[in-house]
């Protein structure tokens, strides 16, 4: 197959206003590499912005093309998908094929993930809640006794709603939390009062999950890229997130996260993860979860901490979450590998399309 004669076009989609609607090239957008990565192998990609005022014509734009790439996140400025995951599924039965679709999102790209593979290897200690009835009924006696938890809505991004709570020596009806928003404080909060603050997250989400404290967190988190099931490379970063902040307070330089250092796929530290990703963990997720490889996302990212090392010293790895609706910044191989997916998604696509 040519995919250059006639050049197939995509349609990077990203939320905006109308202004950033206006202005929108490939050029000045953040994705400019992407575009770039993809033009080089004769795919016309374009940009479009979305906001739910002016979704009729987006859903137009779409249907106009031949794929849609997608940078949504869940929730930016108090806005969800909650009216663009229906317009995507609309627009990918017409035919468009859509990375991330919102189905794969709701399997992959959601914190039960984390529930539904804990018997993988990346797995830990990890419970799901299902209604509010269920968290105030199991929760308690969970952190009596297996020490401090992280909870975390089923969705959501840069840190909102995901809690770290610890119960206080002496103290059964108050407990400490610290949410991981940036600039968040350790507040002592009865147990009571701190359930009924996390009920609207059922709403939202549909359940919460609770995964046990890992105190290796102040070593950092290792985000591996993933494009389609192969690795495009990884980022290391010092993160300051459910760590209390220094007696200097939250805004001050000592509690900001440390750059993510970008890594490409054979970075040697890294390579033991690698492994695992490709040739076990996420062949497991995809079997365990119904996701065809051609489903699996253009760009998505499953972020580890680092877990007890093992019998021989050597570190192991506990997934804390699966981004797959809006997965940037990325390392400088990853737009290249991105072009690549693409093209075999295009012939993937056309293929299919030819046999029915």
């Amino acid at each position: 197959m040519d995919i250059s004669s006639p050049p197939k076009t995509i349609a990077i989609l990203s939320r905006g206003d109308a202004a950033a609607r206006a202005d929108a090239t490939a050029q000045n957008s953040r994705f400019v590499r992407v575009f770039e990565a993809l033009a080089a192998i004769g795919i016309d990609a374009r940009p479009v912005i979305y906001d739910e005022t002016f979704a009729d014509v987006v859903r137009d734009q779409l249907l106009a093309v031949d794929g849609v790439l997608v940078w949504v996140d869940p929730i930016h400025q108090g806005k969800t998908r909650a009216e663009l995951d229906p317009l995507l599924r609309d627009v990918a039965a017409q035919g468009p094929w859509v990375s991330a679709h919102p189905d794969v999102i709701l399997k992959m790209g959601v914190k039960e993930v984390l529930y539904r593979t804990r018997h993988l290897g990346w797995g830990a200690d990890t419970h799901r809640y299902d209604s509010a009835a269920a968290f105030r009924a199991e929760f308690p006696a969970r952190l009596r006794t297996n020490g401090p938890r992280v909870l975390k809505q089923n969705r959501g991004n840069g840190g909102q709603g995901v809690w770290k709570v610890e119960a206080l020596p002496n103290r059964e009806a108050v407990v400490r939390v610290l949410h991981a928003q940036r600039g968040s404080m350790p507040e002592d909060v009865p147990l009571e009062t701190f359930i009924a603050r996390c009920e609207p997250y059922f709403g939202w989400g549909g359940c919460l999950i609770d995964q046990i404290f890992q105190p290796r967190l102040p070593d950092g988190m290792i985000r591996c890229y993933m494009s389609g099931a192969k690795v495009a490379g990884f980022g290391h970063q010092r993160i300051k997130a459910l760590i209390p902040p220094p007696p200097e307070g939250p805004d001050s330089a000592e509690a900001q996260p440390g750059p993510r250092i970008m890594h490409g796929p054979d970075a040697p530290q890294f390579q033991t993860l690698r492994r695992s990703m490709e040739d076990e963990w996420t062949p497991g997720m995809t079997e365990l979860l119904s996701i065809g490889e051609p489903s699996l996302p253009v760009i998505w990212d499953a972020d580890f901490l680092y877990g007890p090392k093992d019998a021989a010293g050597a570190d192991t790895y506990v997934l804390c979450e699966i981004n797959a609706s809006s997965c940037f910044a990325i390392p400088d191989e990853a737009p290249a590998a991105i072009a690549r997916t693409v093209k075999h998604r295009l012939v993937q696509a056309k293929d299919t399309a030819f046999s029915s």
